[in-house]
């Protein structure tokens, strides 16, 4: 990645500050939360925190931890795409190929990761976030009378014992506890020494604010034991930063940028009437201000957190409360994005020349056509290419060079397709093949190799 402007690593202007303070100390007062801390990550770097208390001069910091509970599942999901990066597991599996769990026989590893295993929401049993872990002590244990709810793979439904078993997953192929395994190859790598499966000092307290009266209870902290997978983690904002610099840019001695793109891309079609939302492969994806933003909310009683990463402003927000419910804290994280990009947009980086250029690849440039339609065919870096409609909207792609010469498209309607040049006679470009679509030098012209032939007629006036 190119190195922005340095003022994009400064801290936010005296303005901008003041918003993001007035920001979150109004959803400390409209949720009643005891205490709230709020993150902006902008360039992968930490730039802003803020906090606001209840109690005068016990303000919380960027190192004080709190229960960040499904957004642990993000970092399950992280530790499953590792699995299959390193040829160990196909998302495609069903669960049966590694785990004897009937319950969940005909589900793949992709639909746990995406909410459409069919399975039930929650843990048989008691209140499985408020309890004791000792309770479920195995695997089977975790599911109750009626624990497929839906066919797999017809339907989002949030399943919490889903994420359990990409949990037991972890374990059966790594050989490790999924707690071991994600401090080894997740939280080492990334220098995130304050995340943890349980509290450690300074940690904020649990609790629950009477919906009725300005009073307070406190919460229990349980280890959930199998459950944990679904929402045991700890945090702070100054490791949730570096998590946000990760999930943007990737790392590869984690997860690649390819890997994390794919995490974000929509499993599965939004819930009716939620349009704004959507989920891919452990990660929530949602519209706010007219922008896209992938990451994940989490509760876990006395706790409130969300994570949001906005890639095209390469922008990320974090809030935490220590509360079981009030502050939405999933709007607070994504209004701190918000006064950020529209305070201070983003530079963009200077336009570079590419440093080599491939006259072969210069001689595929410029028009062409599908049909009667024309396109641009652009050169860019590392070989790609990208192809545009030279007028109005249409079909437009990147494409990734490959080995063998051939491009992949990255997006749009040709993410996936391979496009080949193909030659003609002394080698020249002919034509270029797109999924069996053709597009050629000239629209329609007499001989070439469009599908269904040209009239030897040619082009006429009516």
């Amino acid at each position: 990645m190119t190195t922005p402007d340095v003022d994009e690593f400064a801290e936010p202007l005296p303005a901008t500050r003041r918003a993001l303070l007035r920001r979150l100390a109004l959803g400390q007062v409209q949720g009643r939360a005891p205490s709230l801390m709020g993150a902006v990550v902008r360039e992968g770097r930490l730039v802003w925190t803020g906090s606001r208390s209840s109690v005068e001069g016990a303000d919380p910091d960027a190192d004080t931890q709190y229960r960040i509970g499904s957004l642990t599942k993000t970092f399950v999901a992280v530790l499953v795409l590792r699995l299959r990066d390193e040829g160990l597991l196909d998302l495609g599996d069903p669960l049966a190929k590694h785990l004897d769990v009937p319950e969940a026989a005909g589900a793949t590893v992709a639909q746990l990761l995406s909410h459409t295993s069919g399975l039930a929401a929650e843990a048989r049993g008691p209140w499985w976030e408020r309890t004791p872990g000792a309770l479920r002590p195995e695997t089977a244990d975790i599911f109750g009378e009626r624990p497929l709810i839906h066919p797999a793979g017809r339907r989002h439904h949030y399943s919490n014992p889903g994420f359990a078993l990409l949990g037991a997953l972890v374990e059966r192929l790594c050989g490790a506890s999924w707690g071991e395994v994600l401090a080894h190859e997740v939280l080492e790598p990334l220098g995130m020494g304050r995340t943890s499966l349980e509290p450690r000092a300074p940690h904020a307290a649990g609790w629950a604010v009477h919906p009725w009266a300005d009073v307070l209870l406190p919460e229990p902290a349980e280890d959930t034991g199998r459950m944990g997978p679904a929402g045991q983690l700890w945090s702070t904002v100054g490791d949730l930063a570096r998590f946000a610099a990760f999930l943007l840019d990737g790392d590869e001695r984690v997860l690649g940028a390819e890997t994390l793109a794919e995490m974000r891309e929509p499993a599965v079609a939004p819930e009716e009437g939620d349009w704004d939302g959507g989920y891919g492969l452990g990660t929530q994806l949602v519209r706010h201000g007219g922008r896209f933003l992938y990451g994940h909310t989490g509760s876990m009683p006395g706790f409130l957190a969300s994570l949001w990463v906005s890639a095209e402003d390469r922008l990320a927000g974090i809030a935490l409360a220590n509360t079981t419910s009030g502050p939405a804290i999933g709007a607070i994280a994504a209004d701190l994005i918000r006064i950020v990009a529209e305070r201070e947009p983003r530079i963009p980086e200077p336009w570079r020349p590419l440093t080599e250029a491939d006259p072969a690849l210069l001689a595929l440039t410029g028009p062409w056509y599908w049909g009667p339609r024309a396109y641009h065919l652009r050169l860019r870096a590392d070989r790609g290419l990208e192809l545009s409609p030279a007028v109005g909207g249409g079909r437009a792609s990147r494409f990734r060079a490959e080995q063998d010469g051939t491009w992949t498209g990255l997006d749009g309607y040709y993410a996936g397709e391979t496009l080949r040049v193909v030659e003609g006679e002394g080698g020249a470009p002919a034509h270029l093949d797109l999924g069996t679509f053709v597009f050629t030098r000239q629209p329609y012209a007499p001989g070439d190799a469009v599908p269904g032939g040209v009239d030897p007629e040619g082009w006429r006036p009516l």
